[in-house]
């Protein structure tokens, strides 16, 4: 017979997460966390296989905090901009976890699609925003939320690292010109060549 759980599954979740919110998640170790949670490693190897799987959930927990934060957005007009704005809160607020969730090395590159698929539910919502407020086909608003993300992200990672210091006044400013240029290029049909990279020249 297994030997019961000291603590649930939430529960080393929760601790973990913290830790790697406080610490980074290099310092989310078996021994580390057991000592967050007051014990020995014993009750993170009876609830999980591995750190591997520790991991893992720490990873989907970090991305239900960032959806927490997107999701105040709903309560704003205009959606899209202050979903711009709580992404930016959260590499303020919670950097370390920004940078496990935007910023961590993956084996081999990724396309956007598939960072798009790991935002949750906020993404599609977003994308219908648009359609919606400015009148536009799934691809330019899909194009347009591409672009504006990507803007977002840097600006993002250099508050995440502490690079770079904005006020939210300067935030809400450099996010409101990035948008409505995007927005104009987009309306007048010139984007697609914009957001092309050229092929090299041979000499």
């Amino acid at each position: 017979m297994p030997p019961k759980a000291k603590f649930t599954r939430e529960e080393i979740i929760e601790a973990a997460l913290t830790l790697a919110a406080d610490k980074g998640i290099s310092a989310l170790t078996a021994r580390e966390l057991g000592a967050a949670l007051g014990s020995s490693t014993r009750p993170i190897f009876t609830a999980f296989q591995n750190m591997e799987e520790v991991l893992t959930e720490v990873r989907k927990a970090a991305v239900a905090r960032f959806s927490e934060y997107a999701k105040k957005a709903e309560e704003f007009t205009p959606v899209f901009k202050q979903v711009g704005l709580q992404m930016i809160m959260f590499a303020y607020e919670q950097p370390k976890l920004y940078r496990l969730l935007f910023m961590s090395e993956k084996p081999e590159a990724q396309t956007f699609d598939d960072v798009y698929n790991n935002l949750g539910e906020i993404a599609p919502l977003c994308v219908q925003v648009i359609q919606r407020d400015y009148d536009m086909s799934y691809d330019n608003a899909m194009l347009l939320f591409r672009q504006i993300w990507i803007y977002t992200y840097g600006v993002g990672a250099l508050i995440a690292t502490g690079m770079c210091s904005f006020s939210m006044e300067e935030i809400q400013d450099m996010l409101s010109r990035e948008f409505v240029a995007m927005l104009m290029l987009i309306k007048s049909g010139r984007a697609e060549n914009c957001t092309t990279i050229p092929e090299k020249k041979h000499e």
